[in-house]
């Protein structure tokens, strides 16, 4: 349960900072901050066997523990803020989906106030600006080109709360589009789309920065028409999302990833649904209907993936026991690179004296045994 941990040396554990790990190693909190020596009258906490980490940061979230950012009143988002905090995911961005331009505003303005209040760290506007051929679990009926003055209606709407719009660039307006997000510093991301890979390097060259969930929703690699994968994986100015739970991407295709666009241009996230964390049963995301079976959710009508019900504490257990991905490789990018695309890596995303207090301890075999969150803690380790 909840606490603040004040002054207090958590030692004894493999801490990773972003110069490597380091065996024996304490991470010192004074109040909400990580603070660089120890202060008078601190409590030792020992963490030997295990792993202190610092708090994740989910850049694509569309709800959890049973409540959806998307559509969900701002009691619901803050429930399913809590679920994901519990997993450790310290910083959270709020993921929309395709809908009435009129609703989308609506919601942006109750995701803006939590933002303005520090329980999320920005809005991500997926759809209404991506492509039929490839809208996965989105209204198809919603689905707009990406003009650029609907764009920036919801940029207005958002009260500068806008971090990341999803656009399929190839669409009319998208280049335009991606030249106004890149202006107005908000970061423009391809995905959901059916572009080539000439209309891929285009949408790059233009201010694009971000390949939302690569693999899913895009054309496949091929050898003659390498579409846009091959565009994304290949420019060092794009950062490319994963959904690494098993049912989004092969073991290869992520294998792929990370060997080509290196650990620093890899971002893991969830893209949940509000059935991660709450189980098996009968969703909506956004109009459309969602079971969830086994884990796996997918649209009623149509069969179609609909999000996931990963947490990230998942997705790093995963990415290093199964997909052997290096510990201090999955630290970038499931903490140091999203906060780094956030314009937040000042205050998170590493282990580093000044920061927030925002770090995950596992437990040898990586899993979750305690969450921290500006000094306060989540989930407390059983040392504590």
């Amino acid at each position: 349960m909840a606490g603040r941990a004040d002054s207090t040396v958590l030692a004894g554990a493999r801490v990773v900072l972003p110069t490597g790990t380091v065996e024996n190693g304490r991470v010192i909190v004074e109040g909400t901050r990580i603070a660089g020596s120890t202060p008078e009258g601190a409590r030792t906490v020992d963490l030997s066997g295990h792993w202190v980490v610092p708090g994740f940061v989910d850049m694509h979230n569309h709800g959890g523990g049973g409540a959806s950012f998307a559509t969900g009143t701002a009691e619901d988002v803050l429930a399913g803020v809590r679920a994901h905090r519990e997993h450790g995911t310290t910083t959270v961005v709020a993921s929309t989906v395709t809908g009435e331009m009129d609703f989308l505003a609506r919601q942006a303005g109750i995701l803006s106030e939590l933002v303005e209040q520090g329980e999320l760290a920005g809005i991500h506007f997926e759809g209404p600006f991506i492509s039929p051929c490839r809208k996965g679990a989105h209204s198809e009926g919603l689905l707009r080109d990406p003009d650029p003055a609907e764009v920036r209606k919801l940029l207005d709407a958002a009260r500068g709360s806008a971090r990341m719009v999803t656009l399929a660039t190839e669409l009319p307006g998208g280049i335009e589009s991606v030249r106004l997000l890149a202006e107005h510093g908000v970061i423009a991301a391809v995905g959901h789309t059916d572009a080539t890979y000439e209309q891929t390097v285009e949408a790059i060259d233009a201010g694009a920065t971000v390949a939302t969930h690569l693999f899913n929703a895009m054309p496949a690699l091929g050898h003659r028409a390498p579409g846009p994968i091959a565009a994304l994986l290949e420019d060092e100015r794009v950062t490319v999302e994963l959904i690494n739970d098993g049912t989004h991407l092969h073991h290869a295709a992520l294998e792929l990833a990370y060997h080509h666009a290196g650990a620093d241009r890899v971002a893991l996230i969830t893209d949940a649904m509000d059935a991660a964390g709450a189980g098996d049963g009968h969703y909506e995301l956004g109009p459309l209907a969602v079971e969830v079976k086994d884990g796996v959710a997918r649209l009623v009508e149509g069969g179609s993936i609909a999000g996931s019900t990963l947490t990230l504490d998942t997705a790093f257990r995963r990415s290093v026991t199964i997909d052997r991905i290096p510990v201090d490789d999955v630290v970038r990018s499931i903490s140091a690179n999203p906060a780094r695309l956030l314009g937040l890596y000042d205050r998170v995303g590493s282990l580093d004296p000044g920061k927030d207090a925002d770090l995950v301890v596992l437990d040898a075999d990586f899993g979750l045994k305690g969450v921290m969150r500006r000094g306060e803690w989540i989930v407390k380790p059983a040392a504590v």
